[in-house]
């Protein structure tokens, strides 16, 4: 097992807490693809390839999103510890296999902004339970738009009720056709339910309430073969501020820049006390996300659905302990 080091000017105990940071972003199923490099002067993202769904992201498109969720958490702790740092996206011969290297571009005080985005990393939670009937309001949207924004990608606020309507439409039809491919059934089945002592998935605690068919949204499962109804009259909510996070480029750059954005915008929303999900089904089907895309303009790159609004606190989910995410060899410094 690989043994943990300084980097980056940090003492190797500070590197580990930067890891643990990074480790607590969100994934498909909580699977957690990433693993972690680190030598002296830098600190490598690497995917996880072992933790792939290739039934529900054959192109390993998420995986790329959830790894750049993990970047974003990466930056913010450095910067919580006084790093300034030095970003290097598809590093290339200079990292091979790398998704990104972090370098010490220096020292920073961070403001007042990463401070409370640092704050929000071990409470940020991907909220499952049915939200409030109370709206996002105009100032957290702007706030939201904003975060997409500063990482270099966009979030598309679904406004108007015509957009709605497409978008119900586009996540039900999405939805169906998963259900239908046993693959991606039987990956869904692999992390959820009662797994004791597992370090990753989605345990019952964290797979909200069971989605039936009278919602007007179309959501996953968390509860495969298990009985459970719910009360009667107790719909899902009807009315969530849904977005979309869009990069401008496609491919593993785009996807990276839009993981980024994804959990800049998620950990805002935590600061200002907003939970959030995925409805991610009409990315994943490829037909589908084309759809998407042209009722987008046919400009933006569609990467993840969000589900936003006010409810009751969640636990948290498992992480995997930063010893299994490290990779070797953590003192060479070619």
């Amino acid at each position: 097992m690989a043994e943990m080091i300084g980097a980056l000017g940090l003492a190797p105990d500070q590197v580990e807490a930067v890891l643990r940071s990074a480790s607590l972003a969100p994934s498909v199923h909580n699977t957690q693809p990433w693993r972690f490099r680190v030598l002296p002067d830098r600190i490598e993202l690497h995917a996880d390839l072992d933790r792939r769904l290739p039934a529900t992201d054959p192109e390993d498109r998420e995986l790329r999103l959830s790894c750049g969720a993990a970047l974003f958490n990466l930056r913010v702790a450095l910067q919580g510890f006084g790093v300034r740092p030095l970003v290097t996206i598809l590093p290339g011969q200079e990292a091979p296999g790398a998704l990104a290297t972090v370098r010490r571009g220096g020292g920073l005080k961070p403001d007042d902004e990463m401070l409370a985005l640092l704050k929000a990393v071990p409470t940020r939670r991907t909220n499952r339970r049915p939200f409030f009937e109370s709206g996002v309001d105009a100032r957290h949207r702007h706030a939201l738009v904003r975060a997409a924004e500063l990482e270099r990608s966009w979030l598309h606020i679904v406004g108007t009720r015509e957009e709605v309507a497409t978008m119900k439409g586009l996540v039900r039809r999405a939805h169906q056709i998963q259900q239908e491919n046993d693959g991606v059934q039987a990956e869904l089945e692999a992390f959820t339910g009662h797994r004791p002592g597992a370090t990753d998935g989605v345990p019952r605690a964290s797979a909200g309430v069971r989605p039936e068919a009278q919602d007007e949204w179309a959501f996953r499962d968390f509860h495969p073969g298990q009985q459970h109804q719910r009360l009667s009259g107790k719909d899902y909510e009807s009315n969530p501020l849904v977005a979309v996070v869009c990069s401008h480029y496609d491919g593993p750059l785009g996807e990276l820049q839009a993981g980024q954005a994804m959990q800049r915008v998620l950990l805002t929303a935590t600061t200002l006390g907003l939970s959030a999900s995925f409805m991610s089904q009409p990315v994943e089907v490829w037909a589908v996300r084309e759809e998407l895309r042209r009722a987008l303009g046919g400009m933006l790159l569609p990467q993840t659905v969000l589900r936003v609004g006010f409810s009751t606190p969640v636990p948290a989910t498992p992480r995997r302990p930063v010893a299994e995410l490290l990779l070797e060899p953590t003192t060479s410094t070619n």
